[in-house]
């Protein structure tokens, strides 16, 4: 079972701050034990949305619109892609994985993929 842990954007990643030290170095540590464990498909972070392109779809028409786009909690910064046994295991991990901000603001949703 393939399962999506996403990493919500915030402030700092649509600004594009650099992650403290401690923090890349918490998020390295959570990389390597998935692909350790051999669970990890991919891991990635995304550019901030003031780099993307959105359509929307009103009254039967396509609207292109170039970022950014806010508020930036609606977002995603980045995921990690991980092929387990069961919800119990992708729960397992989930409950592993860092704060992505750091200061204990950071979001994380576990979805599971089709």
């Amino acid at each position: 079972m393939m399962y999506m842990i996403i990493v919500k954007a915030s402030n700092q990643s649509e600004e594009e701050k650099a992650p403290s030290k401690e923090l890349m170095l918490q998020m390295d540590r959570y990389n390597d034990l998935l692909e350790d464990a051999g669970i990890k498909i991919m891991a990635k972070g995304l550019h901030p949305t003031k780099e993307a392109i959105r359509i929307s779809f009103v009254d039967g028409n396509k609207l292109m619109t170039k970022g950014p786009f806010y508020p930036s909690s609606e977002h995603i910064a980045g995921f990690f892609l991980i092929d387990v046994r069961s919800e119990e295991e992708a729960m397992r991990w989930f409950d592993k994985a860092p704060d992505p901000i750091g200061n204990n603001q950071g979001v994380i949703e576990l979805r599971k993929v089709y």
